[in-house]
């Protein structure tokens, strides 16, 4: 009897092996799905907001009861502990009861109508850093606010009118727009970019699992035969069920986030969707050059793992890679994350053209075609059957 051969009988074995393993199920089904659910619900509120910090006020009159309150009101701050000295304010930071202190010096009111600049003083907990970085804002904001309130007051008294003094006190008025993510939404800004990365490390790490697994089980002369020895249709067929599933995860990651969290999506759904398509597609061409590279299934494992996590942080979207050295910026575009950024930022919140993005998707893509130069050394390592202990 004839044993079925080709694209087709590739594709249904690939299928059942994919639906038969708990490896598969649990780390392509149930990891997107999960990561989904404790990205979205740990970012819920968008912006960090009434963030803990302790006030140590030893003038306590009202001017500076009067700045406290202000402060209060900021959404970030929430004014937690009111300490009677800055020891045990310290004491609550190293805790981690507070985030940061507020300290105003005794006689502060006085010292400063009188024009003896006194100090006010904070501290912020950075190793900790949105929560110190939005903290920061508010205190330097209120310690604004403190200047002008006491100069406003001194000038008052000398009998010049509000309209005389607020051009002397804040000549230059700022207007800031926030472009993008108007809301400085914490969810819009990490979730649409740590998503689409932990499912390029799902599609680097399983590319090169169903064909090491071969290599391990002695499959793969059977692999090679059942394709034709045509090592094209072995991967071919191969990879094609991984990108339906990898196409269907892409399609339920856009729906939540631009469907039902509404997330910004101006160029609307083709573009972002071509996006997602070039990032499954640039990610499996990858994962065999890793294999193709590397040669050895557990070697190539690791390898692919830390390409996945190193993505994170040379793709620019937490720390730009013009402030990288040339080497690391050169490199960026060594990762398909990097350009799914980038059209990302072009297409979802720009909304420009897409033909300006059109050399980053061929960029994407330049990664299949890459993959062809290693297609001879899988074949090999498959027909050989060595798995390297």
């Amino acid at each position: 009897m004839n044993r079925e051969t080709g694209i087709f009988a590739i594709f249904k074995r690939e299928w059942l092996r994919i639906s038969s393993s708990k490896i598969c199920i649990w780390g392509i089904f149930v990891a997107p799905l999960l990561s989904t659910i404790v990205l979205l619900w740990m970012m819920n509120s968008g912006l960090p907001s009434r963030i803990p910090v302790a006030v140590v006020d030893l003038d306590n009159t009202t001017v500076t009861r009067g700045l406290v309150r202000r402060l209060d009101a900021f959404e970030k701050t929430n004014i937690q502990y009111k300490s009677l000295s800055f020891r045990e304010a310290r004491q609550q930071m190293e805790r981690m009861e507070i985030y940061a202190i507020l300290t105003v010096p005794k006689d502060f009111t006085k010292d400063a109508i009188s024009g003896a600049r006194p100090r006010l003083v904070y501290y912020t907990n950075n190793a900790f850093l949105i929560s110190g970085s939005l903290l920061f804002q508010d205190l330097k904001t209120i310690s604004t606010l403190a200047s002008a309130s006491i100069g406003l007051q001194t000038a008052e008294a000398k009998g010049f009118t509000e309209n005389q003094i607020m051009p002397v006190l804040q000549p230059v008025t700022i207007g800031a727009h926030p472009l993008g993510n108007p809301w400085l939404n914490y969810s819009v800004y990490l979730n649409n970019i740590l998503l689409p990365g932990i499912l390029q490390l799902v599609i680097l790490m399983f590319t090169i699992s169903c064909f090491g697994s071969e290599i391990k089980a002695g499959t793969g002369r059977k692999l090679v035969e059942t394709g034709d020895n045509s090592i094209l249709k072995v991967i071919a067929g191969k990879l094609l069920p991984y990108t339906v599933i990898y196409t269907g995860i892409a399609l339920f990651f856009m729906t939540v986030l631009y469907c039902i969290n509404n997330f910004p999506l101006h160029s609307g759904f083709l573009p972002m969707f071509l996006n997602y398509l070039c990032l499954i597609l640039a990610a499996q061409g990858t994962g065999v050059v890793l294999l193709g590279i590397f040669r050895n299934y557990r070697l190539s494992l690791s390898i692919a793992s830390l390409v996945g996590m190193v993505s994170f942080s040379i793709a620019g979207f937490s720390f730009p890679t013009l402030a990288m050295d040339g080497s690391l910026s050169a490199l960026s575009n060594f990762f398909p994350l990097r350009h799914f950024f980038l059209i990302y930022v072009d297409q979802a919140l720009n909304g420009i053209p897409v033909g300006y993005s059109m050399y980053r998707y061929a960029a994407l893509l330049a990664f299949v075609p890459f993959a062809f130069f290693f297609f001879g050394v899988v074949k090999k390592m498959l027909t050989d059957n060595i798995y390297e202990e």
